[in-house]
């Protein structure tokens, strides 16, 4: 269980170093909760790299996020296939990914994704096809109210990238969410980091950050 408490004011960039992997499960599943609460004005990006699931891997993964009065967020999620240069693709066991989004304890955003390649094969038609990573990308901002030109401006990006498929909600209250497909991690990276400096400029009125990790 990692906990974060973001105090009033704060603004703070949270990654990983590189993508999370998960092994295979012989019995129980991987378990990782995550619980963020940010302060008064305090500002959140969560970037982390995507998840690789190897053959037989299990995961239950929750992620909640407690905004208060002022704060804003910027979150990412994403998952792989699996170790796709391995020959593994949709090879693991079950993947089962919660997050939850509130504003001084009211929900703007409840998402469950729970994925059973052995039940239903999501490579099949109206589901995954060939495309090989799912991303979720999400805004939130209390006393912000022009998410329609967010949102547009979110979707003019997905829809510059040749490959990448995908559309964009403005939530009822606080927000709005972006959801794509990508066939690569080249095309993953690319679309993401272009999302994310259009997030920065239209919420937080900042230029992107070159994040490196190596």
């Amino acid at each position: 269980m990692t906990r974060v408490h973001q105090g009033n004011g704060t603004h703070v960039l949270l990654t990983t170093p590189s993508a999370t992997r998960v092994y295979r499960a012989s019995r129980h599943p991987a378990i990782q909760h995550t619980a963020i609460h940010l302060g008064d004005g305090a500002m959140l990006e969560y970037i982390p790299d995507h998840i690789i699931p190897h053959a037989g891997a299990s995961l239950c993964q929750t992620l909640r996020i407690n905004l208060s009065a002022g704060s804003k967020a910027i979150v990412l999620e994403s998952l792989a296939a699996g170790r796709l240069a391995c020959g593994e693709r949709w090879s693991f066991r079950d993947m089962d990914l919660k997050t939850e989004v509130f504003l001084q304890e009211k929900a703007l955003l409840l998402n469950r994704a729970r994925i059973t390649p052995h039940i239903r094969d999501p490579s099949q038609m109206g589901v995954m096809e060939n495309f090989n990573y799912m991303t979720s990308f999400s805004v939130f901002a209390d006393g912000f109210a022009d998410w329609g030109n967010v949102g547009k401006a979110l979707q003019q990006t997905i829809d510059a990238y040749p490959g990448i498929f995908g559309g964009v909600s403005v939530l009822a209250c606080g927000g709005c969410a972006a959801r794509y497909l990508a066939r690569n991690a080249p095309e993953l990276v690319a679309i993401t980091n272009r999302l994310w400096s259009v997030a920065r400029w239209e919420l937080l009125g900042l230029a992107p950050f070159p994040m490196r990790k190596y």
